[in-house]
């Protein structure tokens, strides 16, 4: 299960509606697959608290913004409260501040992906945190 609460007072999200509901979208699936690999019975809650997107944003048109990533100081960022529960009983649970400053370095598994750098930072957290206590 992920919520988002109130997204739009985030830190930096797309500001157009449509583009907010699709990154929203895209977070759910990502964390969705990642869930998969807990042992049957158990459930990933996830409620995003805020986010701010790997880069800055430059409004060129109305209808369309632009990301430019710099390596600088616009990593991404993500605030969220989790627990993984089985049977309704809570088996873990916490608050975390998620921050990938290195983004532009090394080998990444989603660079063609719109928000990789984001599904990457949650793919370590969910393998350094959730993972091991399997």
């Amino acid at each position: 299960t992920v919520t988002y609460i109130n997204p739009e007072k985030m830190t930096d999200v797309p500001r157009f509606a449509s583009d907010r509901e699709s990154m929203e979208m895209i977070f759910r699936e990502h964390l969705n697959e990642l869930a998969a690999k807990l042992p049957a019975g158990q459930e990933l809650k996830v409620e995003f608290l805020d986010i701010d997107l790997a880069g800055d944003v430059f409004p060129r048109v109305p209808e369309r913004d632009i990301r430019v990533m710099k390596g600088q100081a616009d990593w991404p960022r993500m605030h969220l409260r989790y627990s993984v529960e089985q049977d309704g009983k809570v088996l873990r649970s916490g608050d975390r501040e998620l921050a990938d400053p290195n983004y532009l370095m090394g080998s990444r598994s989603y660079n063609q992906d719109l928000y990789g750098h984001e599904k990457q930072m949650l793919d370590d957290w969910f393998r350094k945190e959730i993972m091991p206590a399997q």
